[in-house]
């Protein structure tokens, strides 16, 4: 219903607490989640109580697009639902070769050296994903090349990640050229503060022989449950050509990602 907060008709100015909380809902899910978390939820026991209430983070994911009604018995949590939704985005800088090799480090750069080359590439086919233009080739010397990732400057929080564990996705698409082997390798590892290993990926590498399809294909790993202390992410990648030739005929890569986002929950499971 309409609220007056005008001296005529009330006699007096009556203040925000005196809002019905259905409006006061309404009001503060149109606040940013930093200004809700930090600003509002200390004022008072009664704005803190409004913060935290499911329904104002309901609300958000609903103006933002999050809200989906088959996840409303699958969330445990609705505002770190929101706020995951809201980070999430790949965390990898670059992974399309359209800056060169910015925000990578070169590990191993032997034989010919890493190239970038455009799709489909001499011998190559096509990405499915037609908004990848470019690819990172490897040579006949190994070639490897990383990228640290720092949990706390891209918005993820020391408690959100020991207590909430929301899943670490990484993906990374790789082919061959049709007239040459080669072999691919990915390595993931979960970092804590002092660089400790505290969880990781690391597929056996991926021989492609000569006379291949030269398809790209994706892989893929979720990281869930992992061990409290992650705070950084450790991404490598790369391989080379198995028949030593000249030139750029080894394995190549492009669109690598690495997301994280909120775990929902099947029917019947319990919450975490």
């Amino acid at each position: 219903r309409p609220v007056c907060l005008c001296r005529r008709c009330c006699g007096a100015m009556a203040t925000i607490g005196d809002l019905p909380e259905d409006v006061l809902v309404e009001l503060l899910s149109l606040l940013p989640a930093r200004d809700l978390l930090r600003a509002c939820r200390p004022v008072c026991a009664q704005w803190r109580d409004v913060v935290d209430l499911t329904t104002l983070w309901k609300r958000k994911c609903q103006r933002e697009g999050f809200y989906v009604q088959s996840l409303d018995r699958s969330v445990a949590d609705w505002k770190v639902f929101y706020v995951l939704c809201k980070l999430k985005r790949n965390l990898i800088k670059n992974p399309r070769a359209e800056e060169k090799f910015k925000h990578w480090k070169l590990d191993k750069n032997e034989g010919d050296r890493w190239k970038i080359e455009d799709l489909p590439g001499p011998l190559g086919k096509e990405l499915p994903d037609s908004e990848v233009h470019k690819y990172f080739v490897t040579s006949f010397g190994p070639c490897l090349k990383s990228q640290l990732i720092s949990l706390q400057k891209e918005g993820y929080w020391n408690e959100l990640m020991d207590e909430k564990r929301p899943e670490i996705v990484v993906k990374d698409w790789y082919a061959a050229r049709f007239d040459c082997g080669c072999r691919y390798e990915l390595r993931v590892r979960l970092l804590s503060e002092n660089y400790i290993v505290l969880d990781e990926f690391c597929p056996e590498p991926v021989v492609i022989e000569q006379w291949s399809d030269a398809v790209w294909r994706e892989i893929s790993h979720t990281f869930s449950n992992y061990p409290a202390g992650v705070r950084y992410i450790w991404f490598q990648h790369g391989g080379q050509d198995t028949q030593f030739w000249a030139g750029w005929y080894g394995i190549r890569v492009t669109n690598s990602s690495i997301t994280i986002g909120p775990q929902t929950l099947k029917a019947n499971e319990d919450t975490i």
